[in-house]
């Protein structure tokens, strides 16, 4: 019986779920992490609301996925799934009015992670730090500690190195050309869930948001809410488009509907009611403040003209020059494409090795999808694993 251990590169979240799978089965599990501190990413992630999945009915949950490899695994291990393994750690949760599952009011992200790590703990899962990933062969892996390479066989080995956003988080995507040196071919990383520069200024509306809004590009629709920046637009329903606009040229249009709910002919049957447009537009069309001025940038003879004014209303075009830089978006889209990949995610060339989490080329949008993805993908490396060895 092989007696080395399962050495898993990372402790994000991908990582550090296939570890808490294959401990509570009585693997020896080693995990080894570049920076001081376990999931920094994670934790970055949770300062602008902690979701951690979607309470959306599986069957459209994974419809979210762009590739119908990660939609297997996520119906694997799904969001009720995640939910139970959270009861697990002892963090309970609640579904928040936009179906989001976040943990329970004044838990922090950090509670959530000190939770997981401590449990882990308790199943002997060993994290070392400070351990800079070099490289590997069939049987054995190269760290740098202090200064000094270290050479640590393994049994397995599970790669979970993240994609190439936020670099700070120790996200920096450096494994791309170690792995291309071992002929294996990686889809080039792209900006997603990123907000849009505009071609025009809307410094004054920067911090401003539109609320109950559509976006849509061609034939793709978007419900949500989107706020103003100093370069541009950003929003839920703005990053789900990236995957749609990123294989056209930029600049194109996206169009705003600010009142998804009335018709045009509603529309223009308000504005030809009587009365000043701005006074029309606040009390009979309730749009907000932010909506009115977006429109007071119109032409006069538009914001004049009932049916000019309507159009655009149900249609405002905001034409935008280009994606946000990679290492400021939420996600990257590309990676290790699947046909590297077995369908136990270990690559072809090295039977051996898992690859996990963000750096396989697979995109969801925000909400909690993100996330689910990357547990998914390392409890069904866990699952392959323990399969394999008690078949």
């Amino acid at each position: 019986m092989n007696e080395d251990p399962i050495i898993i590169i990372g402790a994000g979240p991908a990582g550090l779920m296939a570890a808490h799978q294959l401990a509570k089965k009585g693997y020896k599990v080693h995990i080894y992490e570049k920076n001081k501190a376990a999931a920094r990413k994670f934790l970055v992630a949770g300062h602008g609301g902690f979701n951690l999945t979607h309470s959306e009915p599986i069957a459209s949950f994974v419809e979210k996925y762009d590739a119908k490899q990660i939609q297997h695994i996520v119906q694997s291990f799904d969001n009720s799934h995640t939910v139970a393994w959270l009861a697990e750690i002892g963090i309970s949760t609640y579904v928040g009015s936009s179906g989001k599952i976040f943990p329970e009011k004044d838990i922090k992200p950090i509670q959530v992670l000190q939770a997981w790590l401590d449990q882990l703990k308790q199943l002997g899962v060993m994290i070392h730090y400070e351990h800079n990933f070099i490289d590997f062969d069939r049987h054995s892996v190269t760290l740098n500690h202090n200064n000094e390479p270290i050479h640590k066989p393994y049994q397995k080995l599970i790669l979970a190195l993240g994609g190439g956003s936020w670099k700070k988080t120790g996200s920096d995507a450096a494994w791309i050309s170690l792995l291309e040196n071992k002929n294996i071919t990686i889809k080039p990383l792209q900006a997603a869930n990123s907000g849009y520069n505009t071609t025009d200024d809307y410094a004054n509306l920067e911090g401003q948001v539109l609320k109950n809004i559509e976006i849509s590009f061609q034939n793709t629709k978007k419900l949500g809410e989107m706020v103003f920046t100093k370069y541009g637009i950003e929003g839920s329903p703005l990053y789900y488009m990236n995957r749609y606009t990123r294989t056209f040229h930029f600049p194109l249009n996206l169009h705003i509907d600010l009142k998804p709910n009335l018709t045009k002919d509603a529309i223009v049957k308000q504005l030809q009611s009587g009365g000043q447009v701005s006074t029309i537009l606040k009390t009979k069309l309730r749009l907000s403040a932010t909506a009115t001025a977006l429109l007071k940038r119109l032409d006069k003879h538009t914001f004049t003209n009932p049916e000019a004014l309507a159009d655009a209303i149900k249609h405002y075009p905001i034409q935008v020059s280009g994606l946000r830089p990679i290492d400021e978006v939420i996600s990257t889209a590309g990676g290790i494409p699947f046909k590297e990949l077995r369908e136990n995610l270990a690559l072809h060339q090295f039977p051996n090795v898992y690859c996990a989490g963000e750096m396989i080329d697979w995109e969801a949008p925000t909400g909690g999808y993100l996330l689910q993805a990357c547990f998914s993908t390392g409890a069904w490396i866990a699952s392959s694993i323990d399969k394999r060895a008690t078949s």
